[in-house]
């Protein structure tokens, strides 16, 4: 295996990675937050770090989408990658972004959707030669 064959993988499993933890960040935040009172605890000093994970994701995963696009020739993981971009674009950079109900929803579904992306473009880039 070559050297461009062994970081083309490891950056669709740290998209992969990335894009799934970011789903499942989005989807129980929400839960956690409603707890915080609840336990006597407050959130002080709270940093908004979504904005900063969508630019790394979008680059990453834009990256990864053409080198393997350049591989495989298959447009599917593409049709997972834009869309996933386009809600999490959506979710961190309009009026959605106030951390309510919508924007956990469209971040949980834009992560997944760039998880799959990145799962495909994994086994479409490294399957054997036919």
């Amino acid at each position: 295996m070559s050297e461009p064959d062994t970081a083309l993988r490891t950056a669709d499993r740290v998209g992969f990675a990335a894009s799934f933890l970011c789903a499942v960040h989005c989807a129980t935040i929400p839960l956690l937050l409603a707890l915080v009172p609840a336990l006597g605890l407050r959130v002080a000093g709270w940093t908004d770090i979504d904005q900063a994970f969508v630019i790394f994701a979008s680059l990453l995963g834009l990256t990864t989408m053409s080198l393997g696009y350049r591989r495989h020739r298959a447009f599917r993981a593409w049709a997972l990658l834009l869309p996933g971009l386009a809600l999490i674009w959506a979710g961190s950079f309009t009026a959605l972004h106030d951390h309510g109900w919508a924007h956990a929803v469209v971040m949980t579904l834009g992560g997944l959707a760039l998880a799959a992306a990145h799962g495909v473009n994994l086994r479409l880039s490294h399957r054997p030669a036919a």
